[in-house]
């Protein structure tokens, strides 16, 4: 059976309860993302939401990364955090424009995150997703919506996602919406109930439900039991590309729940 790549990682590499439990004790900080990269296949980096990089700093960080190596990025608050949507072409093209494609083959999904507070507006949010573009500097490009508020749980969303080919992120957390639509060429998931007094986040159990549940989204299936905004609307069954990150609690144990995820998945 075709299946896309399944890509297991966590968010950011700097942090320090990481050294001594993830990171070896003798290692440089400086060396921090060498390591982690060849420990998973994927990381996401969360401080691009807080401010630019330039472009040689991403060039940098696809310097020290194994070939195959992915980055998801967090698109700049600039972009999201706004009355209206539609008016963030001046900041988006900012943030694109910052050096992103530096990372080339390595960049990987944009994540447009959206404060707790964000209502959906269709209108307003339809205008955000024309301003997308679905490529860069002969790059493609992909994103990601990762929505925070219970409004959003509309067959109408799911529909302008699918109509943009824009990922909706799958957060599985204590308060925010679940949404496992799937509505693009690829699949995005956030792993977000983690603990910490697991040692690898999520227990054996769970940790083998969420494998299976990648392998279906890679074998182009959506999961039977995840919440879905529109019940209706089916998908196509092709091969998608699966990036499922372990972030927010149990964030001390992280890099082990990647860990363990991938050797549940490569070894099916």
């Amino acid at each position: 059976m075709q299946s896309g790549t399944i890509r297991a990682g966590i968010g950011g590499w700097t942090f320090e309860p990481w050294e001594g439990t993830f990171y070896p004790d003798d290692l440089p900080k400086k060396r921090q993302l060498e390591y982690a990269s060849r420990q998973m296949p994927t990381i996401e980096v969360n401080g691009t939401y807080y401010g630019s990089q330039k472009p040689a700093v991403y060039a940098k960080w696809a310097s020290e990364t194994p070939d195959d190596f992915v980055f998801s990025l967090k698109g700049n608050r600039f972009v999201t955090n706004r009355k209206v949507l539609s008016e963030a072409a001046e900041s988006l093209e900012k943030f694109l424009g910052s050096g992103i494609t530096e990372m080339g083959r390595k960049l990987g999904p944009l994540v447009w995150q959206f404060a707790p507070t964000k209502k959906f507006d269709p209108e307003d949010f339809e205008g955000f997703l024309k301003l997308l573009p679905s490529s860069r500097d002969g790059i493609a490009l992909r994103h990601v919506l990762e929505v925070r508020h219970s409004s959003f749980v509309v067959p109408e969303f799911a529909a302008l996602a699918r109509k943009y080919r824009a990922a909706i992120c799958y957060a599985h957390h204590f308060e925010y919406p679940e949404i496992a639509d799937v509505t693009a060429d690829f699949v995005y998931a956030r792993l977000q109930r983690g603990q910490d007094d697991i040692p690898t986040a999520y227990t054996p159990a769970d940790m083998d439900a969420w494998a299976d549940r990648a392998r279906t989204w890679a074998q182009g299936g959506m999961p039977g039991d995840l919440p879905l905004a529109d019940e209706t609307t089916g998908i196509e069954k092709r091969p998608r590309d699966v990036f499922v990150y372990f972030i927010h609690e149990g964030k001390i144990r992280a890099p082990h729940a990647a860990r363990a995820f991938m050797e549940r998945v490569t070894s099916a």
